[in-house]
């Protein structure tokens, strides 16, 4: 059986294989610790604000589609996609108000976070978007830990993933993985999508700028999460992208 590893190295040679536009990458470092503090706030609110939208937008189509006529079987797919929405924004309401009665006093600590389910939830919230799209999302097994916050981590992740579903078209594929790097875990979001130009690179995590042409966030703010949430936790964000080819992002965090 493939280790972690080979599995992410495998598709990473074939993706790098054939085509003429080169790869271009950018690496983001962590805050420090003084910026993290006058970030988190800010944070919550905008994971508020945006993560919690996509359920309740969830909820509403998957009732409207299920009310036009007799329950088929795709029918049923998405009754129980709208039920596991419900039960996402039960859940992260929780932890935002957990999160910031904490705030004053304790801040972000870093837990143990066992990646495998939280991959699998991620692609779950996803599987009606993608069949949808006719795109396959697919999860590499992984037993893997690593010191997090299941909140902001799972924001990260989410933002990431939805936004490979947004900009790979029919017929294309995503891939979410792990692999283990010495004392670090680099977690891998692969995407056979449009990619991104080296001229849009320096602003795709600005807040309010909405790169390419694909509707939907059209405010930028969810990789702008994405990357708040990565400087806050500690963890390095990474983007290796081309146009035309899809990109990688890589979200760099210590090993539990």
């Amino acid at each position: 059986m493939q280790s972690d590893d080979n599995c992410i190295d495998d598709v990473a040679r074939r993706a790098s294989r054939g085509g003429r536009a080169a790869f271009s990458t950018l690496s983001l470092s962590p805050t420090s610790e003084t910026q993290q503090a006058s970030d988190y706030g800010a944070l919550l609110l905008a994971i508020a604000g945006h993560d919690l939208r996509q359920p309740l937008q969830a909820i509403q189509s998957a009732h409207e589609l299920l009310g036009l006529g007799i329950r088929t079987k795709s029918e049923l797919c998405l009754l129980r996609s709208g039920q596991h929405a419900i039960d996402r924004l039960t859940a992260q309401l929780d932890q935002l108000l957990a999160a910031l009665r904490l705030r004053n006093s304790e801040g972000v600590k870093p837990t143990p976070l066992h990646l495998m389910h939280l991959l699998q939830q991620v692609a779950h919230e996803n599987e009606f978007e993608t069949l949808k799209k006719g795109i396959r999302l697919n999860v590499v097994p992984s037993s893997v830990s690593i010191q997090s916050d299941s909140l902001l981590f799972g924001a990260v992740l989410r933002n990431l993933v939805r936004n490979a579903v947004k900009y790979t078209d029919a017929g294309g594929r995503i891939l979410v993985g792990c692999r283990r790097a010495g004392d670090t875990v680099r977690i891998e979001i692969y995407d056979t999508g449009i990619g991104i130009s080296v001229d849009e690179m320096p602003r795709i995590f600005d807040l309010f700028s909405c790169v390419g042409s694909r509707s939907g966030d059209s405010h930028g703010v969810g990789l702008h999460i994405a990357r708040q949430a990565t400087k806050i936790l500690g963890h390095r964000l990474e983007l290796t992208t081309a146009p035309s080819r899809g990109s990688r992002f890589c979200i760099v965090a210590k090993r539990a």
